[in-house]
């Protein structure tokens, strides 16, 4: 199946005209649906004229929300290049790694960030186009502005195989591994963008204004392409201020925005509701971890039953299961266990849960999360190893270990690499991290096996208290054992100011367990 998107996105300029399709806070840029669709028209007609780009070339972006959010999908799909999403949080030594796995002949840079990355990217062949205007721009790097101005705004004729075409390139967020570079058809996304529908918990319509708070390069994307297809307004922040989102709900009566849990829970502790006019909230979506079953009292209580949890990954981008926003409560020992559960599994899904060999599992039983969807990726962009040890028959093999209850809720019990074997057992990280959560002095934790001369690995925890909250080791490994057993409580824990966390806030539990195991020839 073929599309021209010019045509696609002008009948929604007819529709949505003068809507609002997309607000850049920080810069204070405002787009109504025919101004969005005529720029990224123009955006278009640049790439594959003054540029001279076309069907196999590359181009990657290293920009901020504001500025992504102007050359993403619609741009994206009305021209034949391929666009590389890097994330900007990444380091300038993991973008260079990215750039010469994948060889882009543009990169897209922020202006500020030119003098930095100018040698490392010339060096790698790369032209440079800075977004913002500046009189410092040195002859050889281009200004967006200036090449976007001086083209037409017309719709084009380009027309694009939906499955055939690689739309985008994204790097995995490497939790657990260095990342890799998945590939992603116009397909995935319109897969993608459907399954947001399917729950109608989430309402997207034209009165939607959605606030784009993590990197729209990743977990951001996605409600972004739906409020779009919706005909309502997104509104990007740049830097990760809780004090700027709650200003900006309050300005703008923004209905809905995406979180990972430990902000919602900072959001508590900065008691957010009673400072600022949060009130047209309708939708607050979360993944990567589910809400402590102790912190949905407070968290609803705070800001009404708006929390949807959705789970899915970077290779199958749509999501794969909800947690409903009725499903968040704890008033008897079934919702509240629920609670810690990814939701039921999405219409439409294939889910498998998989035994060592391969072979599907009964209802009840654990093991590994294989998901085949019309969101699922082929494999991984100059990597077929990789591709051929993660992918088998259509279905992507997760890395989550989980199994699917009676009723249908799916419950992720750790990745694959992060499961702890002390002494014979097996304990999974994200259990004990969330029995330390229901900690009134715990604000977030990392668990990890660290190495142990009896028993190969110990339970470690690093953990962050609350402000101006006090624990000792002894309280919390107390009050673990107390709700998981002593094998699976931690034997040690250290409490620090901070934890790695990756662009996307989850916590890097490898770089945690790295610094117990450096130098070591074996890693059990």
């Amino acid at each position: 199946m073929k599309t021209n998107f010019s045509r696609v996105m002008a009948t929604m300029a007819l529709r949505f005209r003068d809507n609002l399709a997309l607000v850049n806070v920080e810069r204070d840029r405002r787009y109504s649906f025919a101004e969005y669709h005529r720029l990224t028209n123009r955006i278009a007609h640049m790439m594959r004229h003054a540029l001279g780009l076309g069907a196999g070339d590359k181009v990657m972006l290293i920009l901020e929300n504001d500025n992504l959010s102007l050359l993403h999908f619609p741009a994206i799909y009305k021209q034949e290049a391929t666009f590389v999403f890097s994330n900007l949080r990444d380091s300038q030594e993991e973008q260079a790694r990215q750039i010469d796995h994948v060889r882009p002949k543009f990169v897209f840079i922020e202006t500020r960030l030119v003098a930095e990355y100018r040698d490392m990217l010339a060096g790698r062949g790369c032209t440079v186009v800075a977004m913002d205007r500046s009189p410092d721009l040195p002859h050889d790097v281009a200004c967006f502005w200036d090449l976007v101005e001086a083209a037409s705004d017309a719709d084009n004729d380009c027309e694009l195989d939906v499955n055939e075409h690689t739309a985008i390139l994204r790097f995995t967020g490497g939790t657990t591994a260095l990342g890799k570079c998945a590939m992603y058809s116009i397909g995935h996304f319109l897969a993608m963008r459907d399954s947001f529908y399917l729950t109608t918990d989430l309402g997207y319509d034209e009165d939607t204004k959605y606030l784009a708070f993590t990197p729209m390069s990743h977990m951001s994307l996605m409600p972004f392409v739906a409020t779009f297809f919706g005909g309502g307004a997104t509104y990007t922040l740049n830097t990760p201020d809780l004090a700027q989102w709650c200003e900006t709900v309050q300005r703008e009566r923004i209905t809905q925005s995406a979180m990972v849990p430990t902000l919602l829970y900072r959001l508590l502790d900065m008691n957010s509701s009673r400072t600022y006019d949060l009130s047209s909230l309708r939708t607050m979506i979360y993944g990567a971890a589910p809400i402590a079953p102790a912190a949905v009292e407070r968290l609803v209580a705070e800001f009404g039953q708006i929390f949807v949890q959705l789970y899915g990954g970077s290779e199958t981008i749509m999501f794969v299961s909800a947690l409903r926003k009725r499903e968040h409560r704890s008033d008897t020992e079934a919702a509240r266990a629920r609670l810690a559960s990814a939701g039921r599994v999405s219409a439409g899904v294939e889910l498998m849960i998989a035994d060592l060999d391969g072979n599907r599992l009964p209802l009840g039983q654990t093991g590994e999360i294989w998901l085949r969807t019309q969101a699922t990726i082929a494999g991984y962009y100059g990597n077929p190893e990789a591709t051929a040890a993660e992918f088998e028959n259509g279905y992507w093999k997760s890395g989550d270990i989980g199994y699917v209850d009676d009723d249908g809720y799916l419950y992720i019990v750790d990745r694959k690499k992060d499961m702890i074997i002390t002494g014979g057992f097996n304990v999974y990280a994200i259990e004990v991290e969330g029995a330390l959560a229901e900690h009134p002095a715990v604000l977030m934790s990392a668990v990890v096996g660290v190495p142990h001369p009896d028993w190969g690995e110990a339970v470690h925890a690093e953990v962050i208290l609350r402000d101006g909250a006090t624990a000792t080791d002894e309280d919390l490994i107390t009050h673990a054992k107390q709700r998981l057993g002593s094998y699976k409580a931690p034997k040690t824990v250290t409490f620090v100011a901070e934890l790695p966390l990756s662009p996307v806030g989850k916590v890097l539990r490898r770089q945690v367990r790295q610094r117990y195991w450096a130098g070591r020839d074996r890693q059990v």
